[in-house]
């Protein structure tokens, strides 16, 4: 189901757009966890309370994904987007504004409540409004936002943090905010076209959606994908700065050179995936992801630059999956009731990283001479959702490819099935 054929030039605007709204939404997430050695002694909490907060996002993000499910095909998707993406700015704004943990956790929760949406309502009129034959490309410049807020957004937080405290951050993020949401307004299309089928129950969609085993199968791959980097991802900078002896002023660089790996390969990632087959792409960058996600739990003693390189292969590797594994979840939603598949499947990635940073905060631990213990086990559970992934994308169906499209990603059975 496609809302509107936009013209070439129309439809760029509207994936750069999507891009600037998800460059803003991975900065706030991601700004917590370099933050991560700051707040646990400024507010004199836990590594362990620290992972709370950074789940506490990620589980609201959920909660909200589950509500969003009864209204998101009830509403055009630039209304929608708008409306979140202000309340998601002014949520982010309080974080910048917090005077405590609990307040700070406050604010945490209500950004994630409606950035989490935000995600997955941007992957929606993707899917809505792209043919599969492009969508691993428009992936691509969207999922770009990743490397541009790892380049530019998150050192650049850092800074403000290190220069005008940490409160800098949240405030510089709600003014891109306030910035890309009177753009959006101004240039985006109505986004209404999936309003003129005939409305069903919003429950009845949950329950249609809920019972398809094509989508169940989908959901199980979200959460893999997303669990296999949350284990580890909270936890890099305190596992740096405790046992590779990273200064405060050399952690930008991990996000940096990672970054600007990334936005070069993001897009080629994409028109790859579109060229070669989404499925072929995933299963290569997923397998190459184990690699780093091994190394980096031995790199402490090697150094400043050896830590460097297993990072940036590391989200290299991640985003590269990433790219073709989200295009093909995107495809396996019934085009009818992709809205709420879509708010559903932001409720499973939200929990997927709430829980794998709850238990990677969990697993980890502190010596008497504070550094970092187990976490190589963070990382071997890493590795196990990354395999457990490239086994179950081939069972996926994949609705607006073309046949052959179709059973290239598919597994030896489900070809036959799907054939």
């Amino acid at each position: 189901m496609t809302t509107s054929a936009l013209s070439p030039k129309r439809e760029l605007w509207l994936l750069v757009t999507l891009a600037g709204i998800q460059f803003t939404h991975i900065v706030d997430f991601m700004v917590m966890m370099p933050l991560g050695p700051q707040f646990t002694k400024l507010f004199k909490i836990t590594d362990g309370q620290f992972g709370l907060l950074v789940s506490a996002y990620t589980f609201a993000a959920g909660a909200s994904g589950l509500l969003a499910s009864l209204y998101v095909d009830r509403f055009g998707r630039k209304k929608l987007l708008l409306s979140l993406y202000v309340l998601f700015g002014l949520a982010t704004l309080a974080c910048g504004l917090a005077p405590s943990y609990d307040t700070l956790m406050l604010a945490r929760v209500a950004a994630g409540a409606f950035g989490g949406v935000l995600m997955a309502l941007s992957q929606t009129i993707i899917a809505d409004v792209v043919p599969f034959e492009r969508r691993g490309r428009a992936m691509g410049i969207v999922m770009s936002s990743f490397s541009a807020a790892t380049v530019a957004g998150v050192p650049g937080s850092l800074f403000l943090a290190a220069h005008f405290g940490w409160h800098a951050p949240f405030f510089a993020i709600a003014g891109v905010c306030a910035a890309l949401a009177m753009g959006a307004w101004a240039t985006l299309p109505p986004l209404a076209g999936h309003l003129q089928s005939e409305p069903q129950s919003p429950l009845a969609n949950i329950i249609t959606v809920l019972k398809d085993r094509n989508h169940q199968k989908a959901f199980v791959f979200t959460a893999l994908l997303i669990g296999a980097g949350f284990t580890l991802f909270p936890y890099i900078t305190i596992f740096l700065t405790a046992n590779a002896g990273f200064t405060v002023q050399q952690v930008p660089f991990v996000y940096l050179c990672g970054g600007a790996v990334t936005l070069f390969t993001a897009r080629w990632i994409g028109r790859l995936s579109d060229s070669m087959g989404k499925a072929k792409i995933f299963r290569i960058m997923a397998l190459l992801t184990i690699v780093p996600l091994l190394l980096l739990p031995q790199s402490a003693p090697f150094g400043l630059y050896t830590v460097l390189v297993v990072t940036t292969c590391m989200f290299v590797g991640m985003n590269g999956r990433n790219i073709p594994g989200m295009a093909l979840v995107t495809s396996a939603a019934n085009p009818k009731l992709r809205g709420t598949f879509m708010a559903l499947n932001s409720s499973v990635q939200s929990a997927a990283m709430g829980v794998a940073a709850f238990v990677g905060g969990h697993i980890i631990s502190r010596d008497a001479q504070g550094l970092v213990q187990h976490f190589w086990v963070n990382a071997l559970l890493g590795v196990v959702a990354s395999l457990l992934s490239v086994v179950l994308v081939g069972r996926l169906k994949l609705h607006g490819a073309a046949p052959a499209v179709a059973v290239l990603a598919a597994s030896p059975v489900d070809a036959a099935r799907i054939g």
